[in-house]
């Protein structure tokens, strides 16, 4: 991390010797640079918040989902794979203008533009989340199903106590990936007008028409986000490597 933003740094002072770029409008040691950039990372609040909010749905929604998609019976492995092809095959953009706009003349149900861009990319992710789950669970071998059985536990508490806590050590790094995905799509909301990182370095681009010099900020602001969600990924597998030792 210290050496990249070094690197970066380097770059922006060097760049700053050509008369053809602008990089004074995000310096900060300047004052104007310096509102600048405190005007676009102001939108890392909304870009988390929504991404981790959306993220914990879809979770849950996937979980539901999956399921049914390892049921005996064939009409819920159906409603499984129905709800995967159809809300994997929509674009996420697609999904966040149909929830903003739609939604409302269908329903009635009038949503804010943050909690509209959480429910969409929820939607979207939970058909991914529903795969890793299953995934995960069939992966766990058929003995622990047996094992369960044996000592008397029903399905509820098999999955509870045995079978998940399995699976997820399994999917974490797949669940650790989701999220990062899911921190880079919630810039797709900006197109509603929520004031998240996107959206914030959009208005800058109108205010000072300098799109190289501020999206190349952005393009930092998002990939110092994402070194952070990884480092704590591999954190966490580590911790749970640990526990089982």
């Amino acid at each position: 991390m210290k050496r990249f933003l070094i690197l970066a740094s380097a770059f922006l002072l060097l760049s700053g010797c050509s008369n053809n770029w602008g990089w004074y409008v995000v310096d900060p040691t300047t004052n104007t640079g310096w509102v600048n950039l405190k005007f676009m990372a102001s939108g890392a609040y909304y870009t988390i918040i929504m991404s981790l909010t959306a993220i914990l749905i879809s979770v849950v929604v996937g979980l539901l989902v999956a399921l049914p998609g390892l049921s005996t019976k064939r009409g819920w492995r159906m409603f499984n794979r129905t709800y995967v092809e159809i809300v994997r095959a929509v674009p996420i953009l697609v999904l966040i203008l149909w929830v903003y706009y739609g939604l409302p003349a269908l329903s009635g149900i009038t949503l804010n533009v943050f909690w509209a861009g959480v429910l969409a990319l929820a939607l979207s992710d939970s058909a991914f989340q529903a795969e890793i789950f299953r995934a995960g669970i069939q992966s766990i071998a058929r003995g622990q199903y047996e094992a369960a059985q044996s000592i008397s536990l029903n399905y509820r508490d098999t999955m509870r106590y045995v079978i998940l806590p399995q699976a997820i050590r399994r999917i974490l790094p797949a669940l650790g990936n989701q999220l990062v995905y899911m921190m880079k799509m919630s810039s797709l909301v900006s197109v509603i007008g929520l004031q998240e990182l996107t959206r914030k370095a959009n208005e800058l681009v109108v205010s000072e028409y300098r799109p190289l010099e501020i999206y190349t900020v952005l393009v930092l602001e998002y990939l110092v986000l994402i070194l952070i969600v990884s480092a704590g990924v591999r954190w966490l597998e580590r911790r749970l490597k640990a526990s089982d030792t």
